[in-house]
């Protein structure tokens, strides 16, 4: 079982992975219609893809004729949802449950009792300048008039 999650951990680690079941999500699809999504990557690069998801039990693949129809089994990742985030679903259910009671308490006693609002000061319209002092030149650089 362990191995079984590991690869399809694995599978789900790559983004163009991740692409493709999205692209699977809304319903099956031939290799070569997969293909075509991928410009920038090679049909042996996606074709590689595939076999990781295979692998993984995440892709079913069908041959009619030539062409092979490849279609999302989500039974895997329901695997995960139930070993790794289900255990968890109820910790954070009541986490969130606590924190809103929490919020609603606090947002009950604000309301109840107010905080005193400060005043705003009022600036005056014009206020007064403030008058510049003359400089006056220091006492020992006065000129002295000689006749």
């Amino acid at each position: 079982m362990t191995e079984d999650l590991d690869k399809i951990w694995k599978a789900l680690a790559d983004e163009t992975r991740r692409s493709i079941l999205d692209m699977l999500r809304t319903g099956p699809r031939t290799t070569t219609e997969i293909v075509d999504q991928f410009p920038n990557l090679s049909r042996f690069a996606v074709m590689k893809h595939l076999d990781v998801l295979r692998q993984a039990a995440l892709v079913l693949t069908r041959e009619e004729g030539r062409r092979r129809i490849n279609s999302l089994n989500a039974v895997p990742i329901r695997m995960i949802y139930e070993r790794w985030v289900s255990h968890f679903e109820n910790l954070w259910a009541g986490t969130l449950v606590r924190i809103k009671e929490s919020a609603e308490r606090s947002a009950k006693s604000a309301s109840a009792n107010p905080a005193p609002t400060k005043t705003a000061r009022k600036k005056p319209a014009n206020p007064p300048r403030k008058r510049r002092r003359r400089r006056r030149p220091p006492s020992n650089l006065t000129t002295s008039t000689t006749t």
